[in-house]
Order: C-alpha cells, then sequence, then structure tokens
C-alpha cells in the first residue's frame, strides 16, 4: 500500500464578527453570505458570542486568575483564525458597546496583535453618516490593539433589509460579489502573511 502525503496547505481561517447582537441584523446577514460565498482553501466561521461576553474589566483579565469560559472560547477562536472580519453598525456615533467590549478583551492576550483584520460597511442609505465614525472609531480600537489593517479588503456594500432573502443571505448578486472580493482579498493577504 502507498501511502500519499498532501503537502496542501490547510484553508486560510476567517473568524467573522458582526458588531451587532441583534436577531435578523443586516451585519450578520453579510457575515453569514461572507460565508456562503467563501471560496476554496478559505474557511470562514461566523462568530456567535458577541452578546454572551461578560462585560470587561480589567481586575478579571490578569494572569493566574481563570478566564472566563466565555472569553477563553472567543481568544481560542481568534488565536485559530488567521484573519478577522468584522461587519458592524453605528450606534450613537460610534462602535456597538458589544463590539468594543470583545476587542478590549482581546488586548489582554495580545490575540489581535498583527492579525490580519478588515471590515466591511453594510449601513444603507437611511444611516445619516454612513457608519462612518463606527468604521473610524474602529480603525482606532483595532491600531490600539496592534491589529494589521488590510485596507483593500476594507469596503463600503451598502445593503437595505430588502436585500436579504428567507434564508438570511443577501440575494444581491452584485453585493454577493462584492463580499466574496472583500473575503478573498482579506483571505489572500493572510495566506501570504501565513507563508512569511
Amino acid at each position: 500500500m502507498v501511502r500519499v502525503v498532501s503537502d496542501a496547505l490547510p484553508p486560510v481561517r476567517i473568524l467573522l464578527v458582526s458588531g451587532s447582537s441583534r436577531e435578523g441584523s443586516t451585519n450578520a446577514a453579510v457575515l453569514r453570505t461572507a460565508a456562503a460565498v467563501a471560496g476554496d482553501g478559505v474557511q470562514a466561521v461566523v462568530y456567535l458570542g458577541i452578546g454572551a461576553l461578560p462585560l470587561f474589566n480589567p481586575d478579571d483579565d490578569r494572569e493566574g486568575l481563570p478566564a472566563d469560559p466565555r472569553v477563553a472560547e472567543m481568544r481560542r477562536d481568534v488565536e485559530a483564525s488567521d484573519a478577522v472580519l468584522f461587519c458592524t453598525p453605528e450606534y450613537a456615533g460610534a462602535l456597538p458597546a458589544a463590539l468594543k467590549n470583545l476587542l478590549e478583551w482581546t488586548i489582554g492576550d495580545a490575540g489581535t496583535y498583527q492579525k490580519p483584520v478588515a471590515w466591511i460597511n453594510a449601513s444603507g442609505a437611511a444611516a445619516p453618516t454612513g457608519a462612518a465614525d463606527a468604521h473610524e472609531s474602529l480603525r482606532k480600537v483595532l491600531g490600539y490593539a496592534g491589529a494589521h489593517i488590510v485596507e483593500d479588503a476594507c469596503v463600503r456594500i451598502p445593503v437595505e433589509r430588502s436585500l436579504i432573502g428567507p434564508d438570511g443571505l443577501v440575494i444581491d448578486d452584485a453585493a454577493r460579489s462584492q463580499i466574496a472580493a472583500a473575503l478573498g482579498a482579506l483571505a489572500a493577504h493572510a495566506a501570504t502573511a501565513r507563508e512569511a
């Protein structure tokens, strides 16, 4: 019997994080669509625990203290990923508190340090500023976390609720192509970084 050993690299793993904990969120729909259209060589995983994370407290994030299991699981998800793709709405002119909270928990273990990251801004025409303030806040927080922002994967793809099908995925072909392109750009960068 001849054993064939494959030298193929494992797929690039991208963690998809929605800044909205709202059921039926267009941001979550964009990320589910990203997972559905991921090409060969890309494993896109939607993170679902943002609303369950405890409020960040530096006193609870010291060496020697047992990590909350929800925080530990999220950190493992980030660590196991080659890159992270965010999609977030804007609340009160900034990032939603749940997303800021998640990012604060990643700083203590340096989980996002040098990690390739990008975002899709899916805000529709009704958003007064096009969620520009939220994404500027995201850029600032990710900068403090030491993440590597992949600029050509950071895109604005307005998605109105009418573009979401009954299965919770974006049905518009142009938007789906743009989502796939953004995911592909991030994956290509992450693959290059992984091989370096």
